[in-house]
């Protein structure tokens, strides 16, 4: 007896249709599976007969083949119990073979048919509708990630293994056990997807002074620019780049897809979540390894870089991070994505993200500091520690800036400064004038994405913006990237202050930004 059915297999955050086919034939007992099964597959044969045989459907005593085609692919992940099992029965004649020709299945099976979440929901059901299926059968706790793939999609969510097959021998027929509609967007829907569970960031209303860091902030958080915060220890460089996430708007539908695919593929989408419409920020220990940075593996899973896209990647104390972590960030901070390569497959992960860094300017942390006790670093020590950040890394970071300590008096007044949410008031309206200048679509590229070639109708100069600019580069020393980066970052000043155009004084203060003080090499 022959069936045949669908499930999906992920590669990268890209979903790619399986075809499960089970034939039952004559032979010697054996449950066989074929087509490059690896890891959880492979191990599915014992938890679809356990299942099976507890479900009340024992195997009969027959040579079973199961092939998931194409044959020439690797199929990682349990989510093929699900289609497997569901094959098997319907070889059995417990359902007729055709109720699962339209469907795709995916879903990791326990030992009692029990239906339990997996990896990856998102990217399938996505696929799913690019090849026109209509009706996706996953485990009730991925019911609200399948259903961002959009209302073209029929989500039925399941318990165990028994809901389903009562549902497809009874013709498969939505009831209102099965049929759920999930508006993850909460316009029009009757169900809403639980909230995030996660600390607030720190308010801007508790950083006492540092206007100059607090306005770095502000532009790094409306042109989506990457940004390093250099100064003595206890100056409130975390805190600083801890409350960027609360003047971020929330993701758009765009970014929120890619961003939940991400975090599905890499197994932290908590069962029952759905679409995530909060900025991610990721904070990595300066110990972490380079595939665990930009991704790699096997198989190949997102890294750091790609859990902060649509949001901020923050790396603190900047010169203690591996050598070649750091060197392979600048693939992702030119192209917003990663590609990884392995001998035998490949993957292709979103990464647009705004990397916040800060560093000590010495191993002691005194160095340039107005306040204190001395420097008592050795030149040619200060020189090596800074050498540890590549120049190539630090040219591709828009907004340097140099945080000196507050006054005590200050700190001990608790003074404290414009809250978090009217900064992000300005922001949100930034980032909707470059969305709207990007030709008005939904992940439209922010400032910092802008590509060179657009930048001329994007930056609009008024009189006098090049000619400042151009004394400037030779003045400093510009590279072609910095130069483009200061343009962006001017044409972001500029969206702040609602101008159409992008004057001088934009450009005047984006390049402040270039060189930060006290980052001059020690003589």
């Amino acid at each position: 007896m022959f069936a045949e059915t669908w499930s999906a297999t992920v590669r990268g955050i890209e979903g790619i249709p399986v075809r499960v086919e089970v034939n039952i034939d004559t032979g010697l007992p054996q449950l066989s599976v074929v087509g490059l099964p690896q890891g959880a597959v492979r191990e599915g044969r014992d938890r679809i007969q356990a299942a099976l045989r507890n479900s009340g459907w024992p195997i009969p005593p027959r040579r079973v083949t199961i092939n998931l085609a194409p044959a020439d692919l690797r199929k990682e992940g349990s989510g093929f119990d699900l289609p497997m099992a569901l094959g098997l029965l319907a070889g059995m004649e417990v359902f007729p073979p055709d109720a699962l020709a339209e469907l795709v299945l995916l879903g990791e099976l326990g030992l009692d048919g029990s239906l339990r979440p997996v990896r990856g929901v998102l990217p399938v059901a996505l696929a799913c509708r690019e090849i026109g299926r209509k009706v996706l059968v996953v485990p009730e706790g991925n019911a609200r990630e399948a259903s961002a793939a959009g209302p073209e999609l029929q989500v039925v969510p399941a318990r165990d293994l028994r809901q389903v097959v009562d549902w497809l021998a009874a013709g498969g027929a939505l009831d209102a056990s099965l049929a759920q509609h999930f508006d993850l967007d909460g316009v029009e829907g009757v169900d809403t997807p639980p909230p995030e569970r996660r600390a607030s960031p720190p308010d801007l209303a508790g950083v006492v002074g540092q206007p100059l860091a607090r306005r770095a902030l502000e532009i790094a958080a409306a042109g989506g620019h990457n940004l390093l915060l250099t100064g003595p220890p206890g100056t409130g460089k975390t805190l600083l780049a801890r409350a960027l996430p609360g003047i971020l708007p929330p993701l758009s539908p765009c970014e929120a897809r890619e961003a939940t695919a991400v975090h599905s593929v890499a197994g932290l989408l908590p069962p029952g979540a759905g679409l995530k419409r909060t900025p991610p920020f990721r904070s990595p220990h300066h110990g972490v390894s380079a595939v665990g940075l930009v991704g790699g593996g096997r198989p190949l899973r997102p890294g750091e870089v790609s859990l902060a896209h649509g949001g901020v990647l923050f790396l603190d104390e900047l010169p203690e991070f591996g050598r070649a972590a750091l060197e392979g960030l600048r693939q992702p901070l030119e192209d917003g994505a990663v590609s990884v390569v392995r001998a035998r497959e490949r993957a292709r992960f979103p990464s647009r993200f705004a990397l916040v860094a800060s560093m000590n300017p010495c191993p002691c942390g005194r160095a340039g500091a107005s306040t204190g006790a001395p420097c008592t670093c050795d030149p040619a020590v200060v020189r090596r520690y800074r050498a540890r950040v590549s120049g190539p890394l630090m040219d591709r970071l828009d907004l340097h800036v140099q945080v000196d300590p507050v006054e005590t008096s200050r700190l001990i007044r608790g003074e404290s400064g414009e809250a978090s949410a009217q900064v992000r008031a300005r922001v949100v309206n930034a980032r909707t004038r470059q969305r709207t200048r990007n030709e008005s679509r939904d992940g439209a590229p922010l400032n910092a994405a802008i590509p060179a070639s657009q930048l001329p109708g994007a930056i609009k100069p008024e009189a006098g913006a090049l000619d400042l600019l151009h004394s400037a580069a030779d003045r400093f020393r510009l590279s072609p990237r910095g130069i483009h980066r200061v343009l962006r970052v001017g044409r972001t000043l500029a969206d702040l202050h609602g101008e159409e155009g992008t004057p001088p004084e934009r450009i005047a203060e984006a390049l402040q930004f270039r060189q930060p003080r006290g980052l001059s090499a020690p003589r």
